[in-house]
């Protein structure tokens, strides 16, 4: 057992103490602006910018480019110029796997007779269409898409693929309810066996289903893009969502089907408060000897 490094307390109790207060107005066009110098380069450090968006938010003026920071599209050194030349290059390369796919695809439709239900069927068990798109809303450019798409996977550690994340969420989430809750953990082991594996939605959809507008999806995501203020900070979301619904599972003692039910029914939350939420376990989480296996997997 081993205790999470004091950095790390300090931001937990900083990031969770956002909601005892009213949260300042999010980063809107004019203040983003003034992160830059006159070459285009940040004058603000990379955690800064972090810190204030796990606590504010962006505003929708600001977001497609802060987000192009966030997954890497841009590198947080870049200049103005350099990030033009960025723009250009992504746009051909997506033109040229487009145009090299086209080549290949009747190739792999006449090798293999499935070609086309396979691919449809594996994006639709992922959920990718859905998330996509949110990410064709908010971007203007299909190169653009597909780009932040790749890169915000890559960002979150593939959380949300299916035999990637997905599991390894699931896992981890047990494991923090038995160290956390262990009454709702005995709960779930017992009548209630079940519930926690088939929450796999919550992870494969990145809790989309679960917000009231596109903005509270973009809110969720854009703090998972921070690494703020752990890393695999989705399965202290989903550690929360459970929360809600725990004293009428145990309450009505539920089964595990009517414990899926009631996760399924937590629908239109606000992201702010289901942020704070989970920043409020981290800052709980933070204070305990916490065994090996939640240190790694949240630092």
């Amino acid at each position: 057992m081993t205790t999470l490094s004091p950095e790390n307390s300090l931001s937990a109790r900083q990031s969770a103490s956002f909601i005892l207060v009213k949260r300042k107005p999010p980063i809107d066009k004019t203040e983003w602006d003034s992160f830059f110098d006159e070459n285009g380069h940040l004058a603000k450090s990379r955690d800064f910018i972090c810190v204030n968006i796990l606590e504010r938010g962006l505003h929708p003026t600001v977001r497609t480019e802060a987000w192009k920071f966030l997954t890497g599209y841009y590198s947080w050194q870049s200049s103005q110029d350099e990030r033009l030349t960025v723009d250009s290059t992504r746009r051909k390369n997506y033109e040229a796997l487009c145009q090299m796919y086209q080549k290949i695809q009747p190739l792999l439709e006449n090798l293999h007779r499935n070609f086309i239900e396979t691919r449809n069927n594996i994006k639709y068990q992922q959920g990718f269409h859905e998330m996509v798109m949110i990410f064709q809303l908010m971007l203007e450019h299909d190169h653009e898409t597909f780009w932040l798409f790749q890169f915000f996977l890559q960002k979150t550690e593939h959380s949300c693929v299916i035999n990637i994340g997905v599991g390894k969420n699931l896992d981890m989430l047990n494991t923090l309810i038995d160290f956390l809750d262990p009454v709702f953990a005995e709960h779930l082991k017992g009548k209630g066996a079940g519930a926690v594996p088939s929450l796999f939605p919550w992870f494969c959809l990145c809790f989309q289903r679960a917000f009231k507008t596109f903005d509270d999806v973009w809110r969720l995501w854009e703090v998972l893009l921070t690494g703020k203020p752990c890393r695999n900070f989705q399965v202290l979301v989903a550690y929360s969502m459970l929360q809600m619904v725990r004293p009428q599972v145990l309450q009505e003692s539920m089964t595990g089907d009517d414990i899926l039910l009631a996760c399924n029914n937590l629908i239109d939350l606000d992201a702010d408060e289901l942020i704070s939420a989970a920043c409020i376990v981290y800052a709980e989480l933070i204070q305990k000897d916490v065994p090996q296996s939640l240190k790694d997997f949240f630092l």
